[in-house]
């Protein structure tokens, strides 16, 4: 109920701004201890039947953040008091970039989306390794979301990816590998077969060399093609990451209910929200069943509901993911997905 008075009010407002203030109030209440005793309460609430462990990873329910909300590190101790399993942060680049013009992020209301072409606007990864070596919570489980920069040509891609992973490496859980961005120039071509079993092979090979090797998913995409699907199972098969982040957002803009004239006047981006619900969730099921079962899979796109949760789930997710979901339906959507989950088992 709260949520929906406060909602009215940030909606009023640029998104980005929204963003930023309500993340700010959130985190001044978790200042206040009685209120924070009170958030904390409500909302990490934990069942023993949501506990999972993968890759030597133990979380204590299947729920994250999706990269995107914290760019920088700077909210994930304040996001883990809505009683999120993980927390994903980034994409970050090895250099800071003000990513593209404002504005960039837009809402369509009718739709319960979001469209957005922020272009990796991130202050560095130097940046975000200082913001981790002050971390106090070493129970939150930290992805580390990784991309290259936008004046870097896709032939050096793979030096960016490096540079991020290297610094990285001490201070998330997990990595990332972000070649589906629509935003950044370019970027998805690196989502073909040839540069991006170099990319995966290239950090793997890192990976394996250090003493306490990482699990690295790759993000994909929702506009790949079924040939393209078999390419990237093969590709995880080989290189042995970990798994996949399906999906990002698409450019795909069919059977929208926002009027054409406004979608238009946003012109491009990346497409988030209950929109694309249906198209992730069919990917996560077409590469379940290509690779038989064998490939892990986190599942992101459209989560606003724990019957949405589900889907993903039954459709091969081991985890999910929610964004868009958090911004429409406010900080219970965690809380009602765990709970319905719980009640389920």
């Amino acid at each position: 109920m709260l949520y929906r008075i406060l909602k009215k009010v940030l909606f009023q407002l640029e998104p980005e701004k929204a963003h930023r203030l309500a993340v700010s109030f959130f985190t001044f209440s978790l200042r206040i201890p009685i209120l924070s005793k009170l958030i904390r309460s409500n909302y990490r609430k934990e069942s023993p039947q949501l506990k999972r462990e993968y890759f030597g990873l133990k979380f204590n329910n299947p729920i994250g953040l999706a990269a995107g909300f914290d760019k920088d590190g700077k909210y994930y101790e304040t996001m883990s008091a809505l009683g999120f399993g993980f927390i994903e942060i980034g994409t970050v680049t090895p250099v800071a970039q003000q990513g593209n013009p404002k504005p960039r992020l837009f809402r369509l209301p009718k739709d319960e989306s979001l469209i957005n072409r922020m272009g990796f606007n991130n202050d560095g990864v130097d940046a975000m390794v200082e913001r981790l070596k002050n971390r106090k919570n070493n129970d939150i489980i930290i992805g580390g979301n990784i991309g290259k920069n936008k004046q870097t040509p896709n032939d050096q891609a793979i030096q960016d990816y490096l540079i991020c992973f290297e610094k990285l490496f001490d201070y998330v859980d997990y990595f990332v590998v972000n070649v589906s961005s629509p935003n950044t120039p370019g970027l998805r071509d690196l989502q073909d077969k040839k540069p991006l079993t170099e990319i995966l092979q290239t950090l793997q090979l890192n990976n394996q060399k250090k003493g306490n090797p990482k699990p690295i998913f790759l993000k994909i995409a929702p506009d790949l093609t079924d040939s393209q699907l078999d390419d990237i199972v093969e590709i995880i098969e080989s290189t042995k990451i970990a798994g996949v982040i399906a999906t990002n957002t698409t450019i795909d803009r069919h059977g929208l209910k926002t009027q054409e004239e406004i979608v238009s006047n946003i012109g491009n981006g990346g497409l988030s929200g209950k929109s694309i619900q249906e198209k992730s969730t069919d990917i996560i099921r077409k590469l379940h069943n290509k690779s038989k079962g064998n490939l892990f899979i986190i599942g992101v796109g459209g989560i606003n509901s724990p019957d949405e949760a589900r889907k993903k789930l039954n459709a091969g997710a081991s985890l999910v993911q929610v964004y868009s979901g958090l911004i429409y339906e406010g900080p219970s959507l965690v809380k009602n997905i765990k709970k319905a989950l719980s009640n389920q088992i």
